[in-house]
């Protein structure tokens, strides 16, 4: 292994900072409050509806037609979710690791449980790459899609630059690397245990950046179009990809190399990824890569939000920082503590209350969209049985829970115009754009666009207008739904009590002018 020194001493520091191929670095983002902070413009609306407001002295008479009262069931649509671990950085299951049960078993039982959302693989690089040029996966890829397939479900991922979990054995990233770039001793953990040093790659070392291009290319190339993909989090520097080393150095010479490092490496996934969500970690700036530019550069790319291990641990700054994000925004919430789900350890707090409840029940304060739920499908199922409200209350309240509240239906311009109040009984905010849609059942009359991104906001209401072709009086319509991110529409089913179509849309029927019960502005 090469040390760092003798890597700078030939010269390897400037070839590695050409390489990249951008300007030059910020020097750093100084820390500032999240609420109110100016990110930039919110993603742009396509054919925006009317949103108001409405006066009563525009119409020509008006009356209420329709209502929904808020649903208390899980709805699955993309963008919110229970996530289930068929891979950490340790592995699968305890079970399969230990060989007492099949990988095929291990994934089946998580994604059979009833309250699963999304399935999610956290592996090293090495898990998904051999060789140069083509991607090896890891059997759990193929297993993890066709659970997904066959139970509903989507799918989110993380590949890891850099893990302890396998040194002093392995490293991350694949042998076929090993003789090209250069890694560095960052000394003994006092936090980990194992009496050996720590080695990071140097991730500003050309070949690393060669490499680490392709792999992106490689895994767009092949997923970036994939329907099941939820999200991709953000490959970081550091353990587990988070941001950082904990206790340890880093391998970077000085700041300004690895800023200008994270930052590029950053913005290449930006630009390869793009259809395909990206979550950036909010993990602060510890170990001195950049943190701050990167965390900066994502939001204003409109990367989601993501956040390992906390509650208990992690620092306030990430709190403020998740609670006050840009509303169009998703957050992926973990927290490390308990994770295994065993019901016979988790202790309770003096109000009674079990601290994995405790724990994640703060997602909600957050107003987050996703919580992981690890591994160990077994002991999740026994845990549901015993403690049904912690995960009852995340898909009751999670994420965004969106339906047509009010309906009105006012004559206006010689025709109906309607207008709806859609609100919003989740904690979150739409994480992207709300497109909406009035409709006849056999698809000859459509008529609809866009809300602002973000809206309606978590527990706000958020109106739109829609007017309609001269002669729909009297007939039925159907109001539908889809999130766009990134350009891909998705569709969204109303979070609603009242009965719903197959495709999740809500049935209305418009009144005959004739009809009594019109009432007047003015």
């Amino acid at each position: 292994m090469t040390s760092r020194r003798n890597f700078f001493k030939a010269g390897g520091a400037a070839a590695a900072l050409a390489g990249l191929g951008h300007g030059s670095a910020r020097a750093d983002v100084p820390i500032h409050l999240w609420s109110g902070y100016d990110f930039g413009p919110r993603p742009a609306a396509a054919d925006r509806l009317n949103q108001g407001p409405f006066g009563i002295e525009q119409d020509e008479g008006w009356r209420n037609l329709d209502s929904t009262s808020p649903s208390q069931e899980p709805v699955k649509n993309f963008g919110l979710g229970l996530v289930g671990y068929t891979w950490e950085e340790g592995g699968p299951s305890l079970a399969a690791r230990r060989g007492e049960q099949t990988l095929e078993d291990h994934v089946e039982k998580l994604a059979g449980l009833p309250f699963m959302d999304v399935l999610y693989i956290r592996c090293d690089w090495r898990d998904v790459q051999k060789q140069p040029g083509r991607l090896d996966l890891h059997p759990i890829w193929k297993l993890t899609f066709d659970a997904a397939r066959t139970y509903g479900l989507r799918v989110g991922f993380r590949v890891q630059l850099s893990s302890p979990n396998i040194q002093p054995k392995l490293l991350s990233m694949p042998d076929f690397l090993r003789d090209k770039v250069p890694v560095v001793n960052i000394g003994r953990s006092g936090n980990r245990r194992g009496d050996f040093d720590f080695y990071e790659p140097s991730y500003d070392h050309p070949e690393f950046i060669k490499a680490f291009r392709e792999l992106n290319e490689l895994l767009a190339a092949e997923l970036d179009s994939d329907p099941l993909v939820e999200f991709m989090d953000l490959m970081m520097y550091g353990f587990w990809g988070e941001g950082h080393t904990g206790d340890l150095p880093n391998p970077f010479p000085d700041y300004l190399t690895a800023e200008k490092t994270m930052v590029d490496m950053a913005r290449f996934q930006f630009e390869t990824w793009k259809k395909v969500p990206l979550a950036v970690n909010t993990q602060p700036d510890i170990s001195r890569t950049g943190n701050r530019e990167v965390l900066d550069q994502a939001v204003r790319a409109g990367c989601w939000l993501r956040s390992d291990s906390i509650v208990f641990i992690e620092e306030s700054i990430q709190v403020e920082r998740l609670a006050n994000r840009p509303p169009w925004l998703a957050v992926v919430c973990e927290q490390g503590g308990f994770r295994s789900y065993d019901v016979e350890e988790i202790p309770l707090d003096e109000g009674g209350v079990n601290l994995k409840e405790k724990s994640m029940l703060h997602v909600l304060d957050l107003g987050a969209n996703y919580w992981s739920l690890w591994t160990e499908g077994g002991n999740l199922a026994s845990y549901n049985e015993r403690y049904p409200e912690g995960f009852a209350a995340l898909q009751r309240r999670m994420g965004y829970r969106v339906r047509p509240s009010w309906i009105w239906q006012r004559k206006r311009y010689g025709t109906s115009e309607v207008i709806v109040a859609f609100a919003n009984d989740g904690v979150a905010g739409v994480p992207g754009i709300l497109r909406v849609y009035l409709e006849s059942p056999e698809g000859s009359v459509r008529v609809g666009g866009s809300l602002d991104a973000g809206h309606p906001y978590g527990g706000r209401i958020r109106q739109a207008s829609f007017i309609l072709p001269k002669g729909m009086e009297g007939r039925e319509l159907r109001l539908r739904a889809q999130l766009e991110t990134k350009g891909v529409r998705r569709p969204v089913r109303w979070a609603c009590a009242q009965p719903l179509n197959p495709d999740g849309s809500y049935s209305i029927r418009l009144k005959t002018f004739e009809e009594r019960g019109w009432r007047k502005g003015i």
